[in-house]
C-alpha cells in the first residue's frame, strides 16, 4: 500500500477549496524553487548540466489539522533547500512567502520541513528528470536509457521500464515515435504491486519529447 500525498479532512462543502490550497501550496513551492535555482546558476556561474538531478521535487506531502499545516518537501539531492546553516535561511523565507501568498493557511501554523531521500535514483520523478536533461544535452537516447536502468540497478530495485516518445533521431524530418526499455520485472497488470510512476516532458531543438518511467 502507499500513503497519500494529502492528509486531511473536510466537509463537503469545504472540499474543493482544500484542493485549491494544496494545489497552490505546491506550486508555489516548485516556483520558488526554480527561481532560486535559476539565480544560484547565474550566481556561481556553473552549467545547469551538473545540477541536472539537483533540487528536484520528488513530492510534497500536506498534513493539515484545525490550526496546524504541515509540509514536507522530499527531495534527492538539495544544495537549495538544506537543514544546515546559511542554506537553512531558505527553507525560512519560503515559509514566509508561502504564508503571505497563499491566504487560505494565514489563520494555521504552518511547518515547513524538507526531507532526503535514501535513494534518489530509485524514484521515477528524479530519474526522469534526469533522462531528460540527458536527452536536452543531445545524448543519444539508448545511452540514456542503459544509464538509467544501471541507476536503478543500484537503488536495490526489482525492475525498471523507461519510455520516450517523440522525434528522438535527431533528425527534423523524422517522424515521431515510442522507444522503450524494461529490465526486471515490471508487473503493470497486477494492482496489488506496488509500482512507482513519473513523467515528465522536455524541449528540444526538434521538438517536445514525452518520458515515462515505471519502478518496481
Amino acid at each position: 500500500t502507499q500513503t497519500h500525498h494529502s492528509i486531511w479532512f473536510e466537509k463537503r462543502k469545504d472540499y474543493s477549496e482544500g484542493l485549491q490550497e494544496d494545489y497552490k501550496i505546491r506550486e508555489h513551492i516548485k516556483n520558488y524553487i526554480e527561481k532560486e535555482r535559476k539565480k544560484y546558476i547565474e550566481k556561481e556561474r556553473i552549467s545547469s548540466v551538473s545540477l541536472s538531478v539537483s533540487d528536484v521535487i520528488s513530492r510534497i506531502q500536506i498534513d493539515k489539522s484545525m490550526d496546524v499545516v504541515k509540509v514536507i518537501i522530499y527531495m534527492g539531492f538539495s544544495q537549495l533547500l538544506t537543514e544546515d546553516e546559511p542554506t537553512k535561511t531558505k527553507i525560512k523565507e519560503l515559509q514566509v512567502s508561502l504564508k503571505k501568498d497563499i491566504h487560505f493557511i494565514q489563520n494555521r501554523k504552518l511547518n515547513l520541513a524538507v526531507r532526503k531521500m535514501q535513494n534518489p535514483y530509485g524514484d521515477p520523478t528524479i530519474l526522469g528528470e534526469f533522462i531528460a536533461h540527458q536527452l536536452k544535452n543531445r545524448v543519444s537516447f539508448r545511452k540514456v536509457m542503459k544509464q538509467a536502468v544501471k541507476l536503478v540497478e543500484k537503488a536495490y530495485k526489482k525492475g525498471i521500464q523507461v519510455q520516450i516518445a517523440g522525434c528522438i533521431g535527431g533528425k527534423a524530418q523524422e517522424m515521431a515515435r515510442v522507444e522503450w526499455l524494461r529490465k526486471g520485472r515490471v508487473p503493470l497488470q497486477t494492482v496489488t504491486a506496488k509500482i512507482d510512476f513519473g513523467s515528465t516532458q522536455v524541449l528540444t531543438i526538434h521538438g517536445v519529447l514525452g518520458i515515462k518511467v515505471w519502478i518496481f
